[in-house]
């Protein structure tokens, strides 16, 4: 089992920037490749971002966060980051953190993930 516990979601102007924190427990952290997914009521679960478990420069992004998102992990923390800028208003969503292990490919499948945090909520107002 791994927990995972958002943080960092909030209301920001457009333009502005935030950074959510993913704190994880239980199985070796470092082990799972990590993954955002945002969702906004009544729209399918949406793929941000993922870094494989030996993190470097094996991250992959959505098309729509490309060069404003960074996703990035701190195995001594146990933790996973996603640095935001340049938000807009269509970046407003819940934003989940997924764990999945290192045997799982395409991380942009939410399938792929067993382990899901509560969420953290990003409003951004224009």
């Amino acid at each position: 089992q791994v927990q995972l516990v958002e943080s960092g979601g909030g209301l920001v102007q457009a333009g502005g920037s935030l950074r959510l924190s993913c704190a994880a427990s239980g199985r070796t952290f470092s082990n799972n490749n990590m993954g955002w997914f945002r969702r906004v009521p009544g729209k399918e679960r949406e793929f941000v971002a993922a870094i494989r478990w030996s993190g470097g420069i094996n991250t992959y992004y959505a098309d729509s966060v490309k060069g404003r998102f960074t996703i990035s992990r701190n195995n001594a923390r146990n933790t996973v980051y996603l640095q935001m800028n340049s938000l807009n208003p269509e970046d407003t969503a819940i934003y989940y953190c997924a764990a999945a292990p290192n045997s799982r490919n395409i991380l942009s499948d939410w399938v792929a993930y067993p382990y899901w945090g509560q969420g953290t909520e990003v409003t951004v107002s224009s």
